[in-house]
């Protein structure tokens, strides 16, 4: 029997505008793009959601890994997410959910997920967060969102994925983590209501946002990497970019694209910031290039301007919001 929350079909299935067309960030990272596609899904429209950008920080050694706060989807879209009590095999206690109209938010080995052909597909162990959201036991078929699209998978994918060939308990296999996504738990909002409601997230958010400008604290941090990036291997890099400049990159690249959705829907005096914060996601594109030709070749190079340049871009588009 096959359990469908949504009607998709992978081959016909179209991404959100945000994972299509001449993007600066293509992914962001596996929690915000699964939802970003899961709300699509849905039938709703997930920038009304993305306000949380803007308080993106420097954590030290790494850029907030940004994810949607739950409480905002509630908010916005009356949906609930709860964590799932894993008593029951993983493929039971999913099935369960999905009987229920449920979706299930899993993390799972991407070893197993064919949308990653070229990447980690059957190359390595790899944590990674997906929604599932159509599931035939029988057929051993399940239907999935995973970074920027919707896909299906079977045979010893299927099986791999839900554990079905026999104990899986070596350090190779990763411990399962389920999140419940409880559709209609509460009214969402429609029209002029969900453009106010996100309109008061943008506020509470902006309040929340760092104080000291990330950028300028990232500048002096930036010149210490270096020096571990000296001498590091192409690998090595890639988990720093991934932790560091696509998180800030990707994060106000959305911010971006939130605040035109807004204006868009009648919001005003948003255009110079939302600007601001396309111009950073360019140039923190820019600087992970040079970086990893750094990384590749050894060959210095002088990142203070672009680094400066990021740091009067979030001054100003954070200077154009109203906290």
């Amino acid at each position: 029997m096959t359990h469908r929350i949504f009607p998709l079909d992978p081959t016909s299935y179209r991404p959100h505008p945000t994972h299509t067309g001449d993007r600066v960030w293509a992914e962001s990272n596996c929690y915000v793009d699964l939802w970003t596609e899961l709300l699509h899904g849905a039938g709703f429209e997930p920038l009304a959601a993305m306000a949380f950008t803007i308080g993106v920080d420097l954590e030290g050694d790494q850029w907030t890994f940004f994810k949607y706060p739950l409480a905002d989807l509630y908010t916005l879209y009356g949906v609930e997410v709860i964590e799932l009590n894993i008593w029951k095999s993983v493929i039971d206690n999913v099935e369960e959910q999905l009987r229920l109209g449920r979706p299930s938010v899993v993390e799972a080995d991407a070893w197993f997920l064919p949308d990653t052909r070229g990447t980690t597909y059957r190359t390595e162990h790899v944590k990674t967060a997906i929604g599932v959201q159509m599931l035939d036991r029988q057929a051993g078929r399940m239907g999935y969102f995973h970074n920027a699209g919707y896909y299906e998978l079977t045979g010893e994918d299927f099986t791999g994925t839900f554990r079905l060939a026999g104990p899986h308990t070596g350090p190779e296999f990763l411990l399962p983590y389920i999140e419940v996504v409880k559709l209609g738990a509460g009214p969402p909002a429609r029209g002029s209501d969900l453009i106010a409601a996100s309109l008061g997230l943008l506020g509470e958010h902006l309040r929340k946002a760092p104080r000291s400008n990330p950028f300028a604290r990232f500048a002096e941090r930036f010149r210490e990497d270096l020096e571990w990036l000296a001498g590091a291997t192409l690998p090595q890099f890639h988990q720093y970019a991934f932790a560091g400049l696509r998180q800030c990159g990707a994060s106000f690249e959305f911010a971006g694209l939130y605040l035109r959705w807004l204006e868009a829907q009648g919001a005003s005096g948003l255009t110079h910031s939302a600007d601001a914060f396309l111009q950073l996601a360019d140039s923190a594109k820019a600087l992970q290039f040079k970086t990893a030709r750094f990384v590749n070749t050894r060959k210095p190079f002088d990142p203070g301007d672009t680094l400066a340049g990021m740091a009067r871009a979030w001054d100003s588009g954070m200077n154009g919001l109203v906290r």
